[in-house]
């Protein structure tokens, strides 16, 4: 009797354990298959821009006509102009505007960069402000974001990427980074907690606008040294 209870006793772990690892492999397949279908979303959202922009090749008097430009860099191109309007300078292999917005200045270039982090994207759209960044932290920023620049002299803070969204959130964690509010593995991992909550519909605050405020006397020309 001992010996039925006790092989019965396995019989029913095994089936509860078999249940938790179905379980386990339903919930992994289900997230899978979320971001397969956010991803042919996102495919299927960047086909009809296409198309709609073969149609009218985004052509306006006085502008370069850009159907020749990447389609990351003309999607960029479209997002910006439904903000702010026409570019403040226009040529064939970029569009420029000056104190759009939040914005220093804003850049779309025709030449477009192989971006893997977080995800694989192409960076095209420079966005910067007017910031100075200490010196002794020129070092972090670039293993946070390879993307996010300096510019000491004119006293820039950039960052390049494809969406003015995530732009916010590389400046705005950048900024947690200089004030010592994240380390940079820190900020690294909320990129990517944030950009995936972002393709799930969930817009993180740090994707909509600017955290911090700019600074006026940023630039910083430097010393002479030849006498």
């Amino acid at each position: 009797m001992k010996t039925k209870n006790a092989l019965a006793s396995i019989v029913i772990m095994l089936i509860l354990s078999s249940g938790l690892c179905f379980d386990s492999i339903a919930q992994e397949n289900k997230t899978s298959e979320d971001i397969k279908k956010m991803e042919e979303n996102k495919n299927m959202d960047e086909k009809r821009m296409q198309e709609k922009m073969m149609d009218n090749k985004m052509t306006m008097p006085g502008m370069a006509d850009v159907a020749s430009w990447p389609m990351s860099s003309q999607m960029a191109l479209k997002e910006q102009m439904a903000l702010y309007g026409k570019p403040t300078e226009m040529t064939p292999t970029m569009a420029i505007w000056y104190n759009n917005g939040p914005w220093k200045k804003t850049v779309i270039s025709k030449m477009e960069s192989k971006h893997d982090f977080p995800k694989s994207h192409m960076d095209c759209m420079m966005q910067c402000v007017s910031f100075k960044v200490p010196t002794d932290m020129y070092d972090e920023l670039g293993k946070f974001d390879g993307s996010v620049t300096v510019d000491r002299t004119q006293g820039l803070l950039a960052a390049r990427c494809d969406k003015e969204e995530n732009n916010f959130l590389a400046l705005n964690l950048a900024y947690d980074v200089i004030m010592k509010k994240k380390t940079v593995d820190e900020a690294r991992r909320a990129y990517g907690e944030m950009i995936m909550m972002a393709m799930k519909g969930s817009k993180p605050e740090y994707m909509k606008k600017l955290m911090f405020d700019s600074n006026t006397n940023a630039a910083d020309s430097d010393m002479n040294t030849i006498k």
